[in-house]
């Protein structure tokens, strides 16, 4: 089964957030660094990632 990868875009909408927070987390280093995957110059994430990353991150902040 293969996962479906989304952009910046909507995982915004999703998420809520303005685009520039997603960049920032993709910047950061460690525990604060959203998951993502580089496909050449694009960022692209797992939505299941995400959502798992921000489940921990509720526990860390």
């Amino acid at each position: 089964m293969t996962k479906k990868l989304i952009g910046v875009n909507e995982l915004a909408e999703t998420l809520d957030v303005h685009r520039s927070w997603i960049y920032s987390r993709t910047r950061l280093q460690g525990v604060g660094q959203i998951p993502h995957i580089r496909v050449g110059k694009y960022v692209r994430f797992y939505l299941d990632e995400v959502m798992e990353w921000l489940q921990k991150q509720q526990g860390v902040e």
